[in-house]
């Protein structure tokens, strides 16, 4: 018995077996499909869905929106991130920038930027400024925690500014930007789906759960969720993989 929960697949299908058996008691205990459906009328939907169209297309455009704003988001967050940890004056001048965006409610912002872009750029923008303060956090105490002693003998050996920064400060600046992507990644998938539930797109997963709600489809209301569930773990998987490429490369 010991073994088997050793294995990594079977100790992970026996934990979604219990927690499955959880649910359907609890819709047992319920009784009602419109409060807590099981798990086989959320499958049956699933299926349902899985045949539409709308429905790949709605993931497909979900999918694009968050990548997109978490590109983005970590392409300019790295950038001030160096910035500003290489420049006092621009840490300063910049830093209220990034507590601003930190603090604030991501649904105030889902407001706020309603009022200039249009209900499909909103998601995609959402998503980039939620990456942004952690990635720009990350890769600034990355350059930081750069060993000083490394720098110096760099210097004094006269290393040029490209292999100064792949020999010197890549492998420093490295574990801090995998972590700010894993991390990232999650802000921006939650953020980027609350955002259309809000902005109410043409097509995206957050309007179709917005809409399971208002008409009442529980059901279809947590297949999108689990729908949701799986894609953020599909795509957690396949950032993950590139990244590893990218250490490996390094």
């Amino acid at each position: 018995m010991k073994r088997l929960f050793e294995n990594k697949t079977i100790k992970a299908l026996l934990v979604a077996a219990f927690w499955i058996f959880v649910w359907q008691c609890a819709a047992w205990a319920v009784g009602s499909e419109l409060l807590l459906p099981s798990p086989a009328d959320t499958a049956r939907a699933l299926v349902l869905l899985c045949v539409k169209p709308s429905f790949w297309i709605s993931c497909a455009l979900t999918l694009l929106r968050v990548f997109a704003g978490f590109v983005a988001g970590m392409l300019l967050g790295s950038a001030l991130g160096v910035l500003t940890a290489i420049s006092g004056f621009a840490s300063s001048l910049l830093s209220p920038l990034r507590s601003v965006v930190k603090a604030t409610p991501v649904t105030s912002f889902i407001i706020l930027v309603l009022l200039y872009l249009s209900s499909t750029l909103t998601p995609m923008f959402i998503a980039f400024l939620m990456v942004l303060p952690i990635a720009w956090t990350n890769v600034a105490n990355g350059v930081l925690s750069t060993d000083a002693q490394l720098i110096e003998m760099a210097n004094v050996f006269g290393f040029p500014k490209a292999k100064k920064l792949k020999c010197v400060y890549a492998p420093s600046v490295l574990p801090h930007f995998l972590s700010a992507c894993t991390t990232g990644l999650g802000f921006a998938w939650k953020s980027g789906v609350t955002a259309e539930v809000i902005a109410h797109p043409e097509f995206g997963i957050g309007k179709a759960i917005y809409e399971s709600k208002l008409y009442l489809e529980t059901p279809e209301l947590f297949a999108w969720t689990a729908a949701v569930i799986l894609l953020s773990i599909a795509l957690e998987k396949l950032v993950i993989l590139l990244l590893g490429r990218i250490v490996k490369w390094n």
